[in-house]
């Protein structure tokens, strides 16, 4: 047994983890973090960069199948399973690699094993060879993430039951694929699995996929994706799923099915229906620090838990579960540590991007929810129909929406449901960030042509001055309503 002292443990190598272990590191802080899987967590080994890898696939089976609008003559793609598996292998070893020579780089000490507190300065790790090791550290940083949600009744195996961690690793391309939850996960294999030759069915329980996005945005995606041959039943919920060898019968009740039992046979289900917050190996109580309702560690603005060295960054602190958010928190937490006073977590907005086929990216309010916050809302809407550029790419099926304050103009938030809305939704961010008003984004220039220029003719469509679509009826000047 060794014990190692330090400065500052963090546990987990997630995004949040590796983000404040490297910034410690660049701080001139002697760190250790230390996971039980490999280096990059779920984003880098199971999630963001494997599944936008598999999409990435996905959209160039769409644009060789759509060649011949374009005057190519091709012959139509065929997936090799194997290849896709390889390729998506290679950049998950890629990005994991490029972490641990940053590690190296930084002077960041990386340990496997399962880590438990003994007290809040003091950390049990259990080894993957079955020895253990005692780590001392004056700070500590919780950053273990979160796992999909399983539902005891429909027990996993891995094969014809399966989760987001199954879906990735592309074992096998299904025939008919159900798809049990109309979120973000859901709605990005969905697009993965039936661009790769699977007949895909998402049954939501809500009456519209990705729960909590702009209504608006949310219709526009579903709509595009129904044109792309993926079934979607909302409303409806599952009742029951039971397994027949390697066939599935699924049987679902509400809107979907017209109120009536319908029994339908699948070889996969992937059942997508949230993600817990993983610290139940942690022994927290050792260390005092306690759990809120629904098991998330509460934090303040510089991520500290009621433990004054203890900290938590990334999905184990709460939602929105995002990458890009634990690790700005990584870096926060690390800064805290290091003696930065001022450090603290409050962005104005924090983005959402989801890679589907197009890709949805939202940032601030929707349009729900600024007028449930008692805004008098301005909407400025741009179709992808009205983009030269988005013709030019044969991908003229999207929206790009802004919500304003009627009565200052001040920008609310930002939807996009078009190809690169990731890349896209910057520029709200920054917008957001600077108190932009929706006059500000009418008036910058912006490249043409281009899909950003979308945005700059939404805020002007606000306004009723698009110059590429009929604008709605005139606006009441600025302040008057």
């Amino acid at each position: 047994m060794a014990e190692h002292q330090v400065d500052t443990v963090v546990i987990g190598a997630g995004p949040g983890g590796y983000h404040a272990a490297i910034r410690l590191g660049q701080l001139g802080k002697k760190v250790i973090c230390v996971d039980r899987d490999e280096v990059g967590g779920v984003c880098l080994n199971w999630g963001c960069i494997p599944t936008k890898a598999l999409l990435h696939v996905g959209e160039i089976v769409r644009q060789i199948s759509a060649a011949g609008a374009l005057g190519l003559k091709v012959p139509q793609p065929e997936v090799e399973r194997e290849g896709v598996a390889k390729f998506t292998a290679d950049v998950v070893n890629a990005n994991v690699g490029g972490v641990k020579a940053l590690f190296k780089s930084n002077a960041v000490e990386f340990l496997y094993g399962e880590a438990t507190f003994e007290s809040n300065t003091k950390i049990a790790l259990k080894k993957k060879d079955g020895g253990s090791d005692t780590i001392v550290a004056e700070h500590v940083i919780i950053a273990t993430g979160s796992a999909p949600v399983d539902v005891p009744a429909w027990p996993r195996d891995g094969e014809t039951i399966i989760n987001s961690d199954d879906a990735v690793r592309l074992a096998r391309i299904p025939k008919d694929l159900l798809v049990v939850g109309g979120g973000v996960i859901g709605l990005e294999f969905a697009t993965v699995y039936a661009r790769l030759g699977a007949k895909v069915l998402v049954v939501e329980m809500m009456p519209q996929i990705l729960t909590g996005t702009d209504l608006e945005i949310g219709k526009t995606l579903g709509r595009i994706l129904r044109k792309q041959g993926i079934e979607i039943m909302l409303d409806t919920k599952v009742e029951r799923i039971e397994k027949a060898g390697k066939i599935v019968h699924a049987t679902f009740n509400g809107a979907g099915t017209g109120g009536k039992d319908e029994t339908r046979d699948f070889d996969m289900v992937l059942v997508a229906v949230g993600r817990r917050p993983v610290t139940d190996h942690l022994n927290l109580s050792a260390a005092g620090v306690a759990l809120d309702e629904r098991g998330f560690i509460p934090v303040d603005q510089q991520l500290r838990t009621k433990v004054p060295n203890v900290f938590a960054v990334g999905d184990v602190t709460g939602a929105p579960l995002l990458a890009h958010r634990a690790m700005k928190q990584g870096v926060i937490a690390a800064e805290v540590i290091s003696g930065d006073r001022s450090a603290a977590f409050d962005p104005a907005a924090v983005p959402n991007a989801i890679y589907t086929d197009p890709e949805v990216a939202t940032v601030g309010l929707s349009e729900e929810e600024a007028k449930a916050a008692g805004h008098e809302v301005r909407i400025g809407k741009f179709p992808l129909s009205a983009s030269g550029r988005a013709r030019t790419m044969h991908e003229s099926d999207g929206l790009i929406k802004v919500i304003g304050d009627a009565k200052n103009d001040l920008l609310l938030g930002v939807g996009i449901v078009a190809p690169h809305a990731e890349s896209l939704i910057g520029e709200g961010v920054i917008a957001l960030e600077m108190g932009a008003t929706l006059e500000d984004v009418g008036l910058s220039v912006h490249p043409h042509p281009t899909l950003t220029e979308g945005i700059m003719e939404a805020a002007e469509a606000a306004h009723g001055k698009a110059i590429h679509i009929l604008n709605p009826k005139p606006r009441s000047p600025i302040g008057v309503g």
